[in-house]
């Protein structure tokens, strides 16, 4: 079970990392049909240039997740498991409160001053 958690996560570094090498390819093609100062405009690229990211994403959550329940299940006394199961389930449930907690404060830290925040609405720009 902790190799599938560890291949889990792997595969959601892999997801980042191949999330980022097709973002890359989106701002070159964003500078190369001049559409860097129109955030509205949609950029002329195939939306299928998501899906090998997104594959990687939902293995990474399919491998995660149930090596984690099966985690704790099996690692749990028994009287203890119905606890244990909430236990994972919340821990899913605030790591996604502290995430959008975390955008906010980025946001506020870096929008203010009339400097560029690191959540722009135009994400064009390289």
């Amino acid at each position: 079970m902790l190799q599938r958690i560890g291949t889990g996560l792997f595969l959601s570094f892999l997801s980042m990392a191949v999330a980022a090498l097709i973002e890359m390819k989106r701002l070159k093609n964003a500078q190369q049909y001049g559409l860097v100062d129109t955030p509205g405009v949609t950029i002329p690229m195939s939306f299928w240039w998501l899906i090998p990211q997104n594959v990687l994403l939902v293995a990474a959550d399919v491998f995660t997740m149930i090596g984690m329940q099966e985690f704790f299940y099996d690692q749990v006394p028994g009287e203890l498991r119905s606890p244990g199961l909430a236990l994972f389930l919340s821990i899913i449930g605030v790591g996604s409160f502290l995430s959008s907690f975390l955008i906010s404060i980025i946001e506020k830290a870096t929008g203010g001053d009339g400097h560029h925040s690191w959540f722009p609405n135009n994400l064009n720009p390289a």
